[in-house]
């Protein structure tokens, strides 16, 4: 028993010596920020939810408010895409490719371009076998999911590497 106790502090110290340290709230060099998130876009309503959950930067939404905003952030593309990789031989569809495609750009209240406009792409591919039809488009939504969910991580990442230039 003695012997699981010391492992488990070996390797805790192990971890903390080689800097391991787990994922925190983004630090932003700005505390409000203007958007105009689309409400059906779920990938809009997730990038608010996550730069509001650092509870360090306001949100505004309101038009007549963009003179208190430090940056303004715009959604300019939100394009998801199937695309058919392969057929049987009777000519029905076996794999499909799904394809998110999310363009952005963050700006400052001068119009200065902090990050131009980048487009990030996520891909998956999917089987498809007509017998299991809906359980296949639960996927498919799942897997959409996870790729909003990739690509909202990776535009928290991009915002809090913002300096000043």
């Amino acid at each position: 028993m003695k012997i699981k106790y010391a492992v488990a502090l070996l390797v805790s110290l192990m971890m903390g010596a080689c800097g391991f340290q787990l994922r925190q709230a983004p630090d932003f060099l700005f505390q409000t920020l203007y958007s105009t998130f689309p409400e059906a876009s779920p990938l809009a309503q997730e990038i608010r939810r996550n730069i509001e959950g650092t509870k360090k930067v306001e949100v505004i939404a309101d038009s007549k408010q963009i003179e208190r905003a430090d940056v303004i952030f715009e959604l300019l593309q939100e394009l998801p895409q199937k695309v058919i990789l392969a057929r049987t031989s009777t000519g029905l569809v076996r794999d499909f490719q799904l394809i998110l495609r999310v363009t952005f750009r963050l700006r400052a209240r001068d119009g200065t371009e902090l990050i131009p406009a980048t487009e990030i792409i996520q891909q998956r591919d999917i089987s498809f076998n007509d017998s299991a039809a809906l359980s296949k488009e639960s996927e498919e939504q799942l897997l959409y999911r996870d790729m909003r969910s990739d690509i909202v991580q990776q535009i928290m990442r991009r915002i809090s590497a913002v300096r000043k230039q």
